[in-house]
């Protein structure tokens, strides 16, 4: 089972990625965290992404889609991924599709998370001051979260035209959202035995 959490940064995607990595065996891939890691790294690529990332603005789609294949090709035997932040655009949905494709698998499952943006900002200040994250900057994240609006909003149609796009109250605490995107699995789940 491929799934992608769709919503804003800092909407608790990686969080309720983590619990269904625990529940359903799947590997989470989190281009945040990807980015992150090569960011640390120090190498050419991971000096582009902190100059993209310093800014606000969102890596370049062949970068995060090269992250994407070397995981997929890595992780051939699992039983599926959480795409954590990925796709952000349609042209990436289009090329993760093919990715998948060519593997002999596709995205099963787009759950949105609907967040407010100013709980986001909040929840954002909170997290850079307590965990020192960089792109957590509250000014970056209203850059961020203004990108995100824009260059993501083309996504909803094109996986509710797939028929798999699923709207989770993400405003709700941690253990309801979880137990709302497991009802989704489980009904998605069903009507895929059929």
């Amino acid at each position: 089972m491929n799934i992608v959490l769709f919503g804003p940064p800092a909407a608790g995607k990686g969080t309720q990625a983590r619990k269904l990595v625990a529940d359903h065996n799947l590997i989470q891939l989190s281009t945040g965290d990807m980015l992150r890691s090569a960011r640390k790294a120090g190498t050419e690529l991971g000096r582009k992404v902190a100059c993209i990332m310093d800014t606000g603005g969102l890596v370049s789609d062949e970068i995060v889609i090269a992250l994407i294949e070397e995981q997929l090709d890595a992780n051939r035997d699992i039983a599926g991924f959480i795409f954590d932040g990925f796709p952000r655009t349609v042209a990436q949905a289009r090329a993760l599709d093919r990715a998948l494709e060519s593997r002999c698998t596709a995205v099963h499952s787009v759950i949105r998370l609907r967040v407010d943006g100013t709980v986001l900002l909040d929840r954002v200040s909170r997290r850079f001051e307590d965990e020192n994250r960089e792109d957590d900057n509250p000014e970056i994240f209203k850059e961020r979260l203004a990108t995100y609006n824009e260059q993501t909003a083309p996504l909803l149609p094109y996986y509710s035209a797939q028929g798999k796009l699923t709207e989770v109250n993400g405003m709700a605490d941690v253990e309801t959202v979880s137990l709302s995107i497991a009802k989704v699995l489980s009904v998605q789940n069903a009507l895929r035995r059929r």
